[in-house]
């Protein structure tokens, strides 16, 4: 699945670390997110979409 975490950790200012922290993952998570090697849970799409103030969809883009 793609996703666009990179484009919205940006947005923030947030590093990989940062965003794992606020979300409850490791950053070594984030970065397989990131990569496209991980789906994750709707669980921690609804997290990551929280913390961004924004719908699941506009992060993750579903083929």
């Amino acid at each position: 699945m793609k996703n666009k975490v990179k484009v919205f950790r940006a947005m923030y200012d947030l590093t990989q670390e940062d965003l794992a922290h606020e979300v409850g993952v490791t950053r070594q998570t984030i970065l397989a997110i990131e990569k496209g090697k991980y789906d994750p849970s709707l669980e921690l799409a609804f997290r990551m979409a929280r913390r961004f103030q924004v719908s699941i969809e506009e992060i993750f883009i579903f083929e």
